[in-house]
């Protein structure tokens, strides 16, 4: 089994946050290799300010990776944003907590390389994404 340092950092005064076990639970089953990995729980304001900074783009959005290196483990940040997991689970009408295990296996995916940009890899990252939330309990999360 993969070796995994992780560090959990709230910025966020939310109060449907998981657990930090829970979250170690989630990135466990995601993990390929060792890795060391910080999730940061933000509210929107620092979620809209990362994402104009490293994407461009002027919105809080759920996830966002940022992978710092691959050697000699795989290691790197991800910031998920409080409001916009919560806004989207009762959208979508799943459990706050399908939704955070949902995008830390995202993040977590991101993170071992895979992209959802160009189709075939985003079928090939949504189906381990299925495959792992459905070994943790999760129902699919593109189900409609």
């Amino acid at each position: 089994m993969p070796q995994l340092d992780f560090s959990l950092q709230i910025a966020s005064n939310d109060t449907q946050l998981p657990n930090r076990h829970m979250f170690r639970r989630w990135i466990r089953a995601t993990l390929r290799v060792d890795t060391a990995l910080t999730i940061r729980i933000v509210d929107a304001e620092e979620g809209r300010l990362l994402n104009a900074n490293y994407r461009g783009k002027d919105y809080a959005t759920n996830v966002l990776t940022f992978p710092l290196t691959e050697e000699p483990h795989l290691m790197g940040d991800i910031v998920i944003c409080a409001p916009v997991v919560a806004k989207e689970a009762a959208e979508q009408g799943k459990s706050i907590l399908a939704h955070y295990a949902h995008m830390t296996v995202h993040g977590v995916l991101h993170l071992h390389g895979y992209d959802h940009e160009i189709e075939a890899q985003a079928e090939l990252m949504e189906a381990i994404e299925k495959t792992v939330l459905s070994k943790l309990g999760f129902a699919n999360p593109y189900a409609e």
